[in-house]
């Protein structure tokens, strides 16, 4: 073979690659993506309506902004994705992956096993996360059918557990065909919360000064406790990074990273800005009326019961990214002897990590609807759903501790103050929940 030969065979071999990552990535969109997609649809309302009221004016909502613009850098962009993703145990990623890796390295010293119960903890905790994400996503999305209008709330319950029991019956057909069923719709979602952020951002420009962290620090300075109480809501903007983590094992790390920097975080953060930038453009009267579902508040009247559809449909999506983490984390449990061996069948041939558990599945079935029937709404769920995600995200910190002295031998000077950062925010967003 000669050169030339060689050097086009190798051009081939990297296209190819560039593809499969692009491929995976838009996959990635209809899967993991989901969880945190549409967070929008409740954490800002539930900053402002949720059991710590706070006023709508400009110091409140630029504070809350800015909150969850620098939560979503430090917490997902940063300790997610840019740190975690890094620690996969054989590709495989989640709390149980961290506790592997670490375990080669300390299992055998006298303070091994607390590091294994962390993990236990943390899965625990996604367990319960696995349970109410699919609730609260289903039934914010399908509550907005009372901003259409208000006689159709008797039809919440019922539409969120038909359309629940719906995608516990499609997790058979595996991870790659529900991937590539759903990226198409969560797309189209994803540029629809942007397209409706911009809209709204032009209205108010100004909404854009919520990038400097000074207006996160002046609502603490401004409500002390209640500014820390508002954290437990907070907090929902950023619900669905340990399912990320764990989803790992499905995608590959650089296709998830492609996804969320690439197009997931920016049209986030348009629809967050957008729905700051509606509150402060409204008079007092208006803003009380929208405050109560902004996100749905953002469309034009006669566009409402479409993105009310669209919605429901990205909530729908929203449960798969904790249903496959489940999957995954269950399969490493068995894998490290935590929990007995059980039916689990492979669901593609090229992506080891795809994998449908039917015991699993239908457990977390179970324990949804009698979540939706218990609670009946979405506002209800928040705090509970607080706590679960919290409660994990504290966790891997205290793992990623290890991890960087232990496993990747990081001097002192660069461990703790990176650490201290992340004790800080993940701690006070527990603290509140709790």
């Amino acid at each position: 073979m000669s050169d030339l030969e060689r050097l086009q065979g190798n051009g081939d071999a990297e296209e190819k690659r560039k593809n499969a990552k692009l491929a995976l990535a838009v996959r990635a969109i209809g899967i993991v993506f989901g969880d945190i997609g549409t967070s929008p649809i409740y954490a800002f309302r539930e900053t402002f309506v949720g059991p710590h009221k706070l006023a709508l004016d400009d110091l409140h909502v630029f504070g809350v902004v800015s909150l969850i613009f620098w939560s979503m850098t430090v917490v997902v962009s940063i300790q997610y994705v840019s740190i975690l993703m890094r620690a996969d145990n054989k590709g495989q990623g989640g709390t149980l992956a961290l506790v592997a890796l670490i375990s080669r390295y300390i299992g055998g010293s006298k303070h091994g096993w607390i590091a294994v119960m962390l993990g236990v903890f943390a899965t625990a905790l996604f367990y319960g996360d696995s349970m109410i994400t699919p609730a609260i996503s289903v039934l914010s999305a399908v509550e907005g059918l009372t901003v259409v209008e208000s006689r159709l709330s008797i039809w919440v319950v019922p539409i969120a557990l038909v359309m629940l029991v719906g995608l516990f019956f499609l997790q058979r057909r595996g991870t790659t065909k529900i991937g590539t069923l759903f990226a198409p719709i969560m797309i189209v979602y994803f540029l629809t919360i942007a397209v409706m952020g911009l809209v709204h951002i032009a209205k108010a420009p100004e909404i854009l000064h919520a990038l400097n962290p000074w207006y996160a620090v002046q609502f603490f300075l401004t409500d002390k406790m209640l500014g820390f109480l508002a954290l437990g809501s907070v907090v929902l903007a950023v619900t669905g990074s340990e399912a990320l983590y764990s989803d790992m094992g499905h995608f590959g790390r650089g296709p998830l990273r492609l996804s969320w920097f690439g197009f997931v975080m920016p049209c986030l953060l348009l629809n967050y800005f957008g729905q700051g930038a509606m509150i402060v453009s409204m008079g007092d009267a208006a803003a009380a009326e929208a405050i109560t579902n902004p996100f749905f508040t953002m469309a034009p009247e006669s566009l409402r019961l479409p993105l009310v559809i669209l919605a429901s449909a990205a909530a729908f999506i929203a449960s798969q990214a904790v249903i496959s983490g489940a999957f995954s984390i269950t399969h490493q449990a068995i894998q490290l002897g935590f929990i007995p061996r059980l039916s689990i069948r492979h669901t593609s041939d090229e992506h080891h990590g795809q994998i449908y558990i039917p015991l699993i599945n239908w457990s977390l079935c179970v324990a949804v609807i009698l979540l939706v029937l218990f609670f009946q709404s979405s506002s209800k769920l928040a705090s509970a759903y607080g706590i679960a995600v919290t409660g994990a995200m504290l966790i891997d910190t205290c793992l990623m501790i290890v991890l960087f002295v232990a496993v990747w031998r990081y001097s002192w000077w660069v461990v703790v103050p990176t650490i201290l950062i992340f004790f800080i925010v993940d701690g006070a967003y527990f603290a509140a929940n709790l």
